[in-house]
């Protein structure tokens, strides 16, 4: 693989950077780059900037409304935006449940639901994990039975991020008992204000409420909105776990906390120990390593191969390089890592805390947050089992 950028790139990425610089919103790029609490509506601000360029669904063909990008000019894009300090795009509208439509989904879905998620207007959901069957989907046991022009869904789906603001989840239930469990699975798209859906937000220890309980007690879905086949939902799962795992690996932001980390550990005067600096420069190796991992996904989904196995590993490097960066912040700041009061912080008391960098208060909430990346989207240690089954044989 040739990693030196042609002109034409250089090009783009430059015309990325100034159109990112003149459109991100000033307060919205200050709060990413202190690791401050984004909103909903600063999360959908920007979707909805992004979104009137037609660049929300940046990695769409031009099919579907997308700017028909190569995969070395989505990796600029999506570099510049994280570097630049704009809030990671909600994935699983543009990056996850919109590949899925336009791969399976029909004529009239494509045009009932693709707008939507495409200007930024419509926030999704993922309804996967259970309680008891988060790695193991196939073992999942929400249930949606056939009734006439509808299905009667009733179950539990547990741990779904940021769905106190949803308005649209997709779903894996199970419609079928029958032969092997990922044979009875399909993969439906239901209204959140339907009745019968209840949300109930999970504090995680960072004091947030990131996550969700969402309960279905006899919702009615149209059956116009099952995606594909009945029963084939595991095979569409698999086609867009590949998108969630890429989307994990998360390598953009990992080079901007890196630099964060950098001047944290200036701030507080461990820089010019040594020993902490090769922990710096060996995390520094890992993400660029993670980096062209990202780049064989990438090139492998535009020439068609099945990149899922590659997915697995970005997965696992990414959530582990993650974790990393928040621990060499919590070491570099010590004590001063501890503050991490939001209301404080968004009324701007912690402005002057000991250790007089503000940028240091949320760092033990961060640390804390961070726990959850090697469990999500399919534990760590699944996906060493699947990458071994799929390389190794």
């Amino acid at each position: 693989m040739d990693l030196a950028f042609t002109p034409d790139e250089l090009a783009f990425r430059d015309e990325i950077r100034t159109w990112v610089k003149d459109n991100l919103p000033a307060d919205i790029s200050q709060k990413v780059h202190a690791a401050m609490r984004l909103t909903r509506d600063d999360m959908q601000r920007w979707a909805k900037i992004l979104g009137k360029k037609g660049w929300l669904g940046w990695g769409w063909p031009t099919q579907f409304g997308g700017p028909g990008w190569t995969a070395v000019q989505k990796h600029l894009f999506e570099e510049e935006c994280a570097l630049a300090g704009a809030p990671r795009v909600v994935p699983f509208g543009p990056v996850m449940v919109a590949p899925v439509i336009m791969a399976f989904g029909n004529a009239e879905q494509h045009k009932r639901f693709l707008p939507g998620i495409a200007s930024g207007e419509v926030w999704w959901s993922q309804g996967y994990s259970e309680p008891g069957s988060g790695s193991d989907l196939a073992s999942l046991k929400t249930r949606a039975e056939r009734v006439g022009d509808k299905y009667i869904v009733n179950g539990q789906k547990t741990w779904t991020t940021l769905g106190q603001y949803g308005e649209w989840i997709f779903c894996l239930v199970r419609t079928s008992t029958e032969g092997k469990p990922q044979t009875g699975i399909s993969f439906l798209l239901i209204d959140m204000k339907s009745p019968g859906i209840t949300v109930r937000p999970i504090k995680l220890l960072d004091g947030e409420c990131e996550v969700n309980e969402v309960w279905f007690d006899n919702v009615e879905v149209p059956a116009e909105n099952l995606i594909g086949e009945e029963n084939k939902g595991w095979n569409y799962a698999k086609h867009l776990l590949a998108h969630e795992r890429t989307n994990i690996a998360d390598v953009n932001r990992a080079k901007r906390e890196l630099e964060r980390l950098k001047r944290i550990a200036k701030a507080e005067g461990v820089y010019d120990d040594l020993r902490f600096r090769d922990e710096i420069a060996k995390l520094e190796v890992d993400i660029v390593a993670l980096e062209m991992l990202v780049l064989r996904v990438l090139s492998a989904e535009k020439s068609g191969k099945n990149s899922l196995d590659i997915a697995g590993l970005l997965k696992i490097k990414g959530s582990e390089i993650q974790q990393r960066y928040t621990e060499l912040m919590m070491q570099a700041a010590g004590p001063f890592a501890l503050p991490f009061i939001f209301e404080a912080m968004d009324a701007g008391w912690q402005g002057n805390f000991p250790g007089g960098v503000v940028a240091n208060a949320p760092l033990a909430a961060n640390y804390f947050n961070m726990r959850k990346t090697t469990i999500y989207g399919g534990s760590n240690e699944v996906q060493r089992n699947i990458v071994a089954q799929t390389v190794l044989g």
